[in-house]
């Protein structure tokens, strides 16, 4: 059963938020300029005094409500989820995959433009009907009570397309954990999921590297990530003691996912406040902090670890499903060299991106924006 819902968060619940960013304690904190320590202290404390002085979470509840909202209960998740229906008598369904740290406010400035073309000089033909979920245990989703990875989570959604929404065949796009899953999906559901657009490749061949190429890149892939496991290895294995902080302290939360924003964007010729409006960066935040989710949405990387980890399994066969690469260039995980991604996908596009990094959506809309329809136009 799919329900219609709307996003209502109470005064009361705003104020405490904005008490606890009021409060927060700046002088027990290390003024360390830069962003090497981690998130800078300078930036952080500009955006919460902005937080607790001109933000209105109001505008993007309401921008969410803009869209139609609706919950349906999938395998005993309650998912929340957006669906902008094209008015093309023939759109194709385009599920649109966010990950961690990001959430639905990743897709509602590309929204409109996938789904109606025809209001920013496009064609109506070209328009999709596009649905966009709160991952299991992310956002407005309710909460999960055991973690799950993302293979489990594509064959929910899969569920979610064809049994709740009764759709015959889909599209998907994903970033982040977006693109792990729409992999998953490609894999295990390759009779409803027709095509398959991803930015990021988190996901990896089981027989490794064949060539001196590949031996290369991976060498250096792991070498980068070395500063980056932190984070990851945290909520891979202890997730819940984590959480223990960041589900009293908006800051901290804030500072936890602000410096991935940070270290995974192109921020070569700008910074990050030119990247990203202070209103997007809060909003995306306060959707941890409103539904009380960061602890659920982080469990997504031990759900992985209980899977069998970032490769697919030793039996694993190509995935036949037609997919589309857009490599953005600072992209924190860098691409294999195409001979490695040929060998797990039917890869039928490779788009190298001018600019943009890891949250292509945000970045770079209208880049992503035109590759996704060019590539889902020709399959």
């Amino acid at each position: 059963m799919v329900r219609q819902y709307k996003i209502s968060v109470s005064k009361n619940t705003l104020n405490n938020i904005y008490k606890k960013v009021r409060n927060y304690p700046w002088k027990m904190i290390q003024n360390v300029n830069g962003w090497e320590y981690g998130t800078n202290y300078n930036f952080l404390k500009k955006i919460s005094q902005y937080w607790v002085s001109k933000y209105d979470w109001k505008k993007f509840e309401n921008k969410i409500n803009s869209f139609k909202n609706y919950k349906t209960d999938v395998d005993d998740i309650n998912l929340h989820f957006i669906k902008e229906k094209s008015k093309n008598p023939k759109s194709r369904p385009l599920l649109l995959l966010h990950g961690w740290p990001g959430s639905v406010i990743e897709f509602l400035d590309i929204i409109p433009k996938l789904a109606h073309p025809e209001k920013f000089g496009g064609k109506i033909e070209d328009g999709f009907d596009v649905i966009v979920p709160s991952l299991p245990g992310f956002g407005f989703s309710t909460p999960i009570k055991k973690a799950l990875g993302p293979r489990k989570i594509g064959k929910i959604l899969n569920k979610f397309m064809v049994k709740n929404l009764g759709y015959k065949n889909y599209v998907v796009q994903g970033g982040d954990w977006g693109a792990t899953i729409a992999a998953w999906i490609g894999l295990d559901s390759a009779k409803y999921c027709k095509g398959i657009h991803i930015n990021c490749l988190p996901i990896r061949h089981p027989k490794g590297p064949k060539n001196i190429k590949e031996r290369k890149w991976e060498k250096k892939f792991n070498f980068d990530q070395i500063t980056q496991e932190g984070y990851r290895t945290q909520q891979a294995t202890k997730p819940q003691t984590l959480s223990y902080a960041m589900i009293d302290s908006p800051v901290g939360t804030a500072a936890w996912i602000l410096e991935k924003f940070h270290g995974w964007s192109d921020l070569k010729t700008v910074t990050i406040e030119k990247k990203f409006s202070k209103d997007e960066l809060i909003s995306n935040i306060m959707i941890y902090i409103i539904t009380k989710s960061f602890n659920t949405a982080t469990w997504i990387y031990f759900g992985r670890r209980k899977e069998g980890g970032r490769s697919f399994p030793q039996n694993f066969k190509k995935i036949k499903v037609p997919t589309a690469i857009a490599v953005f260039p600072k992209e924190m995980l860098e691409w294999p060299p195409k001979s490695y991604v040929n060998r797990i996908f039917n890869v039928v596009r490779w788009t190298k991106m001018p600019k943009g990094g890891h949250f292509a959506a945000l970045e770079e809309p209208e880049l992503l924006i035109k590759d996704i329809k060019s590539f889902f136009k020709k399959i």
